[in-house]
């Protein structure tokens, strides 16, 4: 099985992908209208069980509504998501509605594979979305290709039963350090050792951490004009952090943390009740909870300067259209019943983010149960504090994740010296900028 990266590459080194933008944005694939009004909506998402019940209860309602339009339901892991969504854009079979992410959108747009969403505004308006949040959505020529479903919060999920058994104080999340942060896992993994809880479930391979620790040394992975690149000493710096992690016990080996990734939301470690922190997109914290049946909150993200979390909001997924869809009148009904129906977001919540339709928030405010009333009340308490959004990951840099994890586990593993993975590192990214 190739991965997301080499099956990109595939894609755009055999011409399939550019292939989609020579037909244009707004190309049809043929169907039962002109007008894209007719057919069945193919709709394709990634997620746990939670996301996968909710989204059938919801799909459900709207075929209620809307007879006419039938649904043919797909979903999948993340990590299998991509690779078949790659494999059905270059063979001109991509789902009609499909769910996209930070990472991708712009890969996907710029190569002419997304609607753009704004010539189908008489079934689909989004107005009333806050505008800062529609703007993540666009390309930099300023077309919108993607709807974002609400805001996700890149922060530290706690598992609260576990915390209280092994009577570790922490200090206060709006102070803490990383330092602070390692001597709590530590201590957590020490007591829960007989029974196989660990502190912390995993860190150092993921792009969202690694950005997340630029951040607060001033420094940004894709920067705008206005801001910085990484440097190869911050580089180093968060890979011997996340290597201290294994080696104190406060995280698990690596082989032990690329299973417990490839194993799933509900079957990992956080998601078992066997690790007591992890790191999380805030709303993902009711699947855990779910899955763990714990009591679980959420807190900032600890800091390399006490006080300087650098919170931000982040499009927590989009809802997007396939540029060759012959539905993309009925695909618009659809993702705006999803999007902003009240019966809808009832059931929906905000499992996939906090919505940024604040009369849709309201009206789902009483419907939240204990965590999902966690999820919203963090992320309204974050907005006094969160820095400015970071930069959409460019089309150059849909490969960044695989590089930058490949590279790390090296590390981990011992098979190269901190100094050299981050110089490797910040070459590869260096060569995924957007040219000016």
């Amino acid at each position: 099985m190739f991965t997301r990266r080499q099956t990109l590459a595939l894609l755009v080194a055999a011409g399939a992908v550019p292939a989609l933008a020579a037909c244009g944005p707004n190309a049809s694939r043929g169907g039962s209208g002109e007008d894209g009004a007719g057919g069945a909506v193919r709709i394709y998402w990634w997620g746990g069980d939670l996301r996968l019940g909710l989204t059938q209860d919801a799909l459900a309602l709207f075929e209620k509504a809307h007879a006419d339009i039938p649904v043919e339901q797909e979903y999948s892991e993340w990590t299998g998501y991509w690779d078949k969504l790659a494999t059905q854009t270059s063979g001109g079979d991509s789902p009609d509605l499909l769910q996209m992410d930070e990472a991708y959108i712009d890969s996907y747009g710029t190569r002419g594979a997304l609607l753009d969403l704004e010539t189908i505004s008489d079934v689909l308006d989004l107005s009333a979305m806050d505008a800062k949040v529609l703007d993540t959505g666009r390309l930099a020529d300023g077309t919108l290709v993607g709807a974002p479903l609400g805001i996700g919060i890149f922060s530290v999920g706690v598992n609260e039963d576990l915390l209280k058994e092994s009577g570790v104080e922490l200090p206060e999340d709006t102070a803490w350090t990383w330092e602070q942060f390692q001597e709590a896992a530590t201590e957590i993994s020490t007591w829960g050792k007989d029974q196989g809880i660990v502190g912390l479930d995993g860190f150092g391979q993921g792009a969202a951490e690694l950005a997340a620790w630029a951040r607060q040394a001033g420094q940004q992975l894709f920067p705008r004009e206005d801001e910085t690149l990484v440097d190869v000493a911050t580089i180093q710096k968060y890979l011997e952090f996340s290597a201290s992690l294994i080696e104190s016990g406060a995280a698990p080996g690596p082989d032990a943390q690329i299973e417990d990734a490839g194993a799933g939301v509900e079957q990992g470690r956080f998601g078992t009740g066997k690790s007591v922190f992890h790191f999380q997109f805030h709303t993902q914290l009711q699947t855990f909870a779910s899955a763990a049946g714990a009591t679980m909150t959420l807190r900032r993200l600890p800091a390399i300067t006490s006080g300087d979390h650098q919170m931000v909001n982040k499009a927590s997924m989009y809802w997007s259209i396939a540029a060759k869809t012959a539905v993309a009148q009925n695909a618009g009904t659809l993702m705006s019943f999803l999007l902003t129906d009240p019966e809808a977001a009832k059931v929906l919540k905000i499992e996939r983010g906090v919505t940024a339709f604040p009369e849709v928030q309201t009206a789902i405010e009483g419907e939240l149960d204990d965590v999902e009333t966690i999820c919203l009340d963090f992320a309204r308490d974050m907005q006094a504090e969160v820095a400015p959004a970071p930069r959409v990951t460019p089309a150059e840099g849909v490969g960044f994740g695989d590089e930058l994890t490949r590279i790390a586990q090296d590390v981990y593993f011992g098979k190269k010296e901190a100094a050299a993975a981050a110089q490797e590192i910040l070459t590869a990214l260096e060569g995924m900028q957007p040219a000016q």
